[in-house]
Parts: structure tokens; C-alpha cells; sequence
């Protein structure tokens, strides 16, 4: 899937499930699990033990799902990540050189940033999209504050979305979002309880489709 093609999809979804995988069987059952709810992308975080090979294993088993990796700190992360796979890249502030190495890869890379300072510093230096974290303190009204500035630059906000305000991150300006607990529930993913992982998959694809 190529770069283009990459963003569409995540741009078409709004939503990336956040995870924290413990075992390959659980991250590709997860991704079949939100795929099944309307939801095809997940940043797997390097905070995962063995990230790097779960997501191996996890993009063989299904090429066709977005898997990204995220809370990536460097160049030789971001590369170990891209050639086990990663359709995208997510740092948790801006690091210019992982831009340039993504763009060399032509793999998109979502820069972490919270100021328009920030913001500015992580398009500047490449970002395809900017990660706004943490999103919960400020919510949507923060990302329609900083959307008039910067029209052109798309906001990924993470931290604090959930289905009952993931619309009004959208409404606000943001290109798509990042939903971690409140989408893929620690206790749901350990007792792999799918069916509740997709009941709140379709919850956010739901809300998201209600967008007028």
C-alpha cells in the first residue's frame, strides 16, 4: 500500500486504536476485532515488549490492516519499525531526523507536538500529520484554536477521545484521531474479549459516520 493510498484510509477512518500488545495472537486478534467494528488502523507503541517483532509477525499475517508504530525516539526504531512493516510512524515529539528518514522510506510519520510553536517546528520539518498530545486538557476547542492559524497542516489529537466526543475532535478541524483505553479497554484486550472491542469499534465508527 502506498503512501497516499496509507493516509486516505486513516484520514477516511478518523480513528487509530492505540495499543499496547502483549503477545502477536493479540494484536492480530485485536485488529480482526476492530476491523470487524468499521476501524482498520493501530499504533502499536514501542512501551510493548518485543514491538518490533509483534509487529513482524502481525503485518505478515494481515497485509492488509494499518499497522503503525508509535513512541518512536529514533532513526534506527523508526527503520527496525518500516522494514517489519509499519504502514505509519508516530513520535511523541518532534524529531526531525525520524521525518527524514520516514520521507526517504516514503512512509507517512505523525510528529508529536502540543504548541503552535511546536506544530509549526513538526510540518517544517517534514511531519505528514501532526500529533497533538495530550489532547485531554484542552479537547476540541484547542484544536479549533489552533486549525485557524494553520489551515494546512492535519491534527492527529491523542489523549482523552472517546466515542462520545471523538465528532467533536473532527468538528473542531482534526484530520483523524488516536484512541487508546477508551476504545481498546486493558482488561477487554487481556481476557480477549473481541466482542466488546468491536461493540466500541462500531461506537466510534458510528459516531464518526453521523458527522454532518
Amino acid at each position: 500500500m502506498k503512501k497516499d493510498a496509507i493516509l486516505s484510509k486513516i484520514k477516511a477512518d478518523k480513528v487509530i486504536g492505540l495499543i499496547r500488545a502483549d503477545s502477536p495472537d493479540g494484536l492480530i486478534d485485536c485488529a480482526r476485532a476492530l476491523a470487524a467494528g468499521g476501524l482498520t488502523s493501530i499504533e502499536l507503541t514501542m512501551t510493548t515488549p518485543g514491538a518490533i517483532r509483534l509487529l513482524e509477525k502481525a503485518t505478515a499475517e494481515l497485509p492488509d490492516f494499518i499497522f503503525g508504530l508509535g513512541t518512536v525516539l529514533d532513526t534506527e526504531t523508526a527503520r527496525a519499525g518500516i522494514l517489519a512493516g509499519a504502514k505509519f510512524i508516530v513520535t511523541p515529539a518532534t524529531l526531525p531526523a525520524v521525518n527524514e528518514l520516514c520521507r526517504r522510506y516514503s512512509v507517512p510519520v505523525f510528529s508529536g507536538a502540543f504548541t503552535p510553536t511546536e506544530i509549526l517546528r513538526a510540518w517544517e520539518s517534514g511531519a505528514d500529520a501532526v500529533k497533538i498530545f495530550p489532547a485531554e486538557f484542552f479537547g476540541p476547542n484547542y484544536i479549533k484554536s489552533v486549525k485557524a492559524p494553520f489551515p494546512q497542516i492535519d491534527f492527529v489529537p491523542t489523549g482523552g477521545v472517546n466515542e462520545n466526543n471523538v465528532a467533536d475532535f473532527i468538528k473542531a478541524g482534526a484530520t483523524a484521531t488516536a484512541a487508546g483505553s477508551s476504545l481498546v479497554q486493558a482488561k477487554a484486550f487481556k481476557e480477549k474479549d473481541w466482542a466488546t472491542i468491536t461493540a466500541k469499534a462500531k461506537a466510534f465508527a458510528d459516531a464518526v459516520a453521523a458527522i454532518k
